[in-house]
């Protein structure tokens, strides 16, 4: 399991925002002071100009990437969220289907398909937090497979239903392929490396500037680092949709039983 993953899955999203906030402030407090004690604010105050042209040039760049990694982590969550609707539907399409066929077949069917949604909400959605899939739902997905591979549909009107029911069927074995994959993925750690430099850089930056007070170039300082901790904690959460707090839940497949 990836750090970041394992991250998510042992500190809820509340204490972990809590903690990411508070090294922002502290860290920007620690860097400030440093400046504050070391250098005259004379020679910074003379390059304000300079200084404020170069940060204006690197947090625009720093703006764009965050923005774009936003916007990655959040396609990838609503792909997630779309690929385990599409498992969930061509369950409910399969279910349907059943019942046009013989009555030892259509209960095998209708048993099997229980089984599995019971088995993916109640073991393996804990599993998909730690990227891992059920070794028992692959089985009776597998079973299901045989059934239909075993069957010789016998009328036209069961020909029609058995075509559509095994379509539906090689559906929902790729949308569970991309569910357990999804449960895998998420922002790539060098993405992660240059989130985090490029934060540092940013807000480091602050220090450069002259200012008369030092209550006021921490407030500066310190809002900043807030606001980037504030943003990287919105991708942190979305980078794997089925852990933490902020996850995918089964709802879709706790619907699937009503019908």
């Amino acid at each position: 399991m990836p750090l970041i993953q394992k991250i998510l899955f042992y500190i809820p999203i509340v204490p972990l925002g809590v903690i990411m906030v508070f090294l922002a402030v502290a860290l920007s407090m620690a860097g400030l002071l440093i400046v504050w004690r070391f250098v005259p604010r004379q020679m910074f105050k003379a390059h304000n100009d300079m200084a404020s042209a170069i940060f204006q040039a690197i947090a625009m760049a720093y703006t764009v990437l965050l923005a774009f990694v936003v916007v990655i982590a959040w396609q990838n969550f609503d792909k997630a969220v779309a690929h385990t609707e599409t498992e969930a539907n061509c369950l409910v399409d399969i279910y349907r289907s059943s019942v046009v066929f013989a009555k030892p077949f259509e209960d095998e069917a209708h048993y099997l398909i229980k089984k599995y949604v019971d088995v993916v909400i109640n073991e393996e959605w804990a599993s998909l937090g730690r990227g891992e899939e059920s070794a028992k739902a692959r089985a009776i997905l597998r079973n299901i497979w045989r059934l239909y591979t075993s069957y010789e549909p016998k009328t036209d009107r069961e020909k029609i239903f058995f075509a559509e029911s095994v379509r539906k069927l090689d559906d929902l074995r790729e949308m569970r392929r991309l569910r357990i994959i999804d449960s895998r993925t998420g922002v790539h750690p060098v993405l992660w490396f240059v989130l985090v430099a490029g934060a540092v850089t940013t807000i480091s930056f602050t220090f450069l500037f002259g200012s008369d007070k030092f209550v006021n170039h921490a407030i500066m300082a310190s809002t900043l680092g807030v606001l980037i901790a504030l943003i990287l904690l919105t991708i942190l959460s979305f980078s794997f949709p089925f852990t933490g707090s902020v996850r995918i839940e089964p709802i879709t497949f706790q619907q699937v039983i009503g019908f």
